[in-house]
């Protein structure tokens, strides 16, 4: 394991184990209002906080990219973090949350951790030597037909007013072409479902860069595709994403052209 990839599984385990200490006390926890549907407690500050030291223990020069810290410091190497994806899932006790860490340097994603603290999974990559789930190979599903497969999304919430509408036709879409979507609410795990075959596709709007950074070279080292939803590789600045295996990437974009033209071009 790369010595980058390996602090990465250290901080993300460590504060996934601090973020079950606090589910267990949810009640007794401090939660801000940042925005609609959007909040902030201890225990994200606690766990970003515990990522950085766990960081800087062994790289002090290196920079940071947190959700709640904002930017710290100057390098070729920026640890994209989000300590807690899915504090609303967290804050209801709906088990569907984890810590997703990314490493970019020189501008490209070469490390990637998400850690799911409730199921203790564990999913990783370095460029170029594939995905893993625990330590085991993974690959996205051999699905190839649109109608039998299972795509997952998130539902728009920092641009709903303007994406709403077509994000909804956009659903509808795919309800009809598909066997079924899914919304469990933390996004970096969603990526990761659809590395390891348990998605065989997904989208979104309005994401954040710690949302995706992980997670998109996990599906890309597991052989997925991801986009913006116009295919573009700006996705870490519009956040809107679209991913799957190579045949429902395709099928995807093929069946909501129309719907995705009007969401990009807000």
């Amino acid at each position: 394991m790369h010595a980058l990839l390996n602090v990465a599984v250290m901080a993300a385990r460590r504060a996934g184990n601090t973020l079950m200490r606090y589910q267990v006390n949810l009640e007794k926890l401090k939660v801000e209002v940042k925005g609609h549907n959007d909040y902030v407690t201890e225990a994200d500050r606690k766990a970003e906080s515990i990522v950085i030291d766990v960081i800087h223990k062994h790289y002090p020069d290196h920079a940071i990219l947190g959700e709640e810290s904002g930017s710290i410091g100057e390098s070729d190497t920026v640890w994209i973090i989000d300590p807690l994806d899915g504090t609303t899932n967290f804050l209801h006790g709906f088990p569907s949350f984890c810590v997703s860490i990314g490493v970019q340097v020189k501008g490209r994603m070469e490390h990637a951790v998400v850690y799911d603290p409730t199921r203790q999974e564990l999913f990783a990559a370095s460029r170029g030597s594939g995905a893993t789930l625990d330590g085991r190979k993974i690959r996205v599903s051999g699905q190839k037909d649109l109608k039998h497969s299972l795509i997952g999304t998130g539902f728009p919430f920092r641009q709903a007013e303007s994406e709403m509408d077509p994000y909804l036709a956009m659903l509808k879409k795919i309800l009809k072409h598909t066997s079924g979507i899914r919304r469990p609410g933390a996004a970096a795990l969603d990526l990761c479902y659809v590395a390891c075959g348990r998605l065989d596709g997904f989208w979104e709007t309005g994401l954040a860069p710690w949302d995706l950074a992980a997670g998109s070279l996990i599906i890309r080292e597991a052989g997925g595709i991801i986009s913006g939803l116009d295919g573009s590789e700006d996705y870490m600045d519009t956040g809107h994403v679209l991913t799957g295996t190579p045949k429902i990437y395709s099928a995807l974009a093929r069946t909501c052209a129309n719907e995705i033209r009007t969401l990009t071009a807000k």
